[in-house]
């Protein structure tokens, strides 16, 4: 299949030794390395800057700094759609000359959804956030056109919150790449934090679990929400935990295999949690707040702890408790139901229905699952 893969355009894709934004990017690069070494001709269209080993990454001409406005802020007002969709509208330009089979969009912006409308090709979208209005009225407004898209929930969780606003068509879940993973048997003495620094991910949470706990933690985090982060970066200061900033995703994976516990009190709801899942595949058990989709990825009282939203001191309890769960079979539980080689066998077979539905006639490839 020739399939273009169009990336969040409000930051870069980098190698994994080099510090990368987020998930969903992680998620394109993955997605991409893996349908090329599996025969498929693949391109991403990403910001300028953008790199991924053995996949042809094309420049789309944006600047993700130019896109720093339109970033997505959990309980926050979108913001006004025109400000991002002449990126858009130029990355489908691009796209729109590939002569491709398929496209998938990975962005979460309305102007990503719309933009491409009348592109002449299957339309792939993955919802790769929680619920946000202006989001659900691009894809209403998308799913009554004659050729609507494929609509992709990463969780079944995600699936059931999204299917309240607009249709979702199928849940593809997200994995890790476990094999590349190195794990530990031991794990050591610190709990780990690391997620953007933002307050829907709970690092001020984390030092709380921290301090109750008696256990010493170490994060790692880009500034996403600037005021929280230098909130965050002074009470590291002031109680003396270790704060490393963004780091590449093979450094992250080290840290990972040496932590006690990866702590996750996220205070939204969850798409899916990788960071929960690459600690997994290190070996390393998560304790957190059930929120979302972390119960989908976590095994509770067999490779991690979940706890009431909001309860730090159980969390703490809990992150005391992890030392007890045994890292090999957390490590057997990421290698069985989170290795990304199923990611990839959910997308080429639901790429697949899309184009056999399409030479059929068919509207579109509705009730896939996973």
């Amino acid at each position: 299949m020739r399939i273009a893969l169009l990336a969040p355009l409000v930051t870069t894709i980098r190698p994994p030794h080099e510090p990368q934004s987020g998930g969903s990017q992680a998620l394109v690069a993955d997605l991409a390395a893996g349908l090329a070494a599996r025969g498929h001709d693949v391109e991403v269209f990403a910001a300028t800057g953008s790199e991924i080993v053995g996949v042809t990454v094309v420049d789309t001409g944006v600047d993700h700094r130019d896109l720093g406005p339109v970033l997505f802020r959990h309980g926050e007002a979108a913001a006004d759609p025109s400000l991002s969709g002449w990126a858009f509208q130029r990355a489908w330009r691009l796209i729109a000359r590939g002569d491709f089979e398929l496209a998938h969009n990975h962005a979460f912006d309305a102007p990503a959804v719309t933009a491409a409308s009348d592109l002449g090709v299957p339309i792939v979208h993955t919802l790769h956030l929680p619920v946000e209005a202006q989001m659900g009225g691009a894809l209403r407004e998308v799913q009554t056109s004659p050729s609507p898209p494929t609509v992709v929930a990463v969780s079944r969780r995600q699936a059931s919150d999204w299917s309240k606003v607009a249709g979702v068509d199928a849940v593809l879940r997200n994995g890790v790449p476990v094999e590349r993973i190195a794990w530990s048997a031991e794990g050591g003495d610190a709990l780990l934090f690391v997620a953007r620094l933002s307050p829907e991910k709970g690092a001020m949470e984390a030092l709380d679990i921290a301090a109750i706990s008696g256990l010493p933690l170490v994060m790692a985090g880009s500034d996403y929400h600037s005021e929280y982060a230098a909130a965050v970066r002074a009470r590291c200061r002031a109680e003396g935990v270790e704060l490393l900033g963004p780091l590449g995703r093979e450094r992250v994976w080290e840290l990972m295999a040496s932590a006690r516990a990866l702590v996750c009190p996220i205070l939204w709801e969850e798409p899916f949690g990788l960071t929960a899942a690459e600690a997994q595949a290190a070996g390393t058990p998560v304790v957190g707040f059930d929120r979302g989709a972390l119960s989908e990825v976590i095994e509770a009282g067999r490779t991690g702890l979940l706890v009431p939203a909001g309860d730090v001191a159980g969390t703490a309890e809990a992150a005391a408790a992890a030392g007890r769960l045994s890292r090999s079979e957390i490590r057997g539980h990421a290698e069985a139901t989170l290795s990304f080689e199923a990611t990839l066998d959910a997308h080429e077979a639901l790429y697949q229905r899309i184009l056999e539905d399409r030479r059929r006639g068919s509207r579109h490839a509705a009730g896939v699952s996973e």
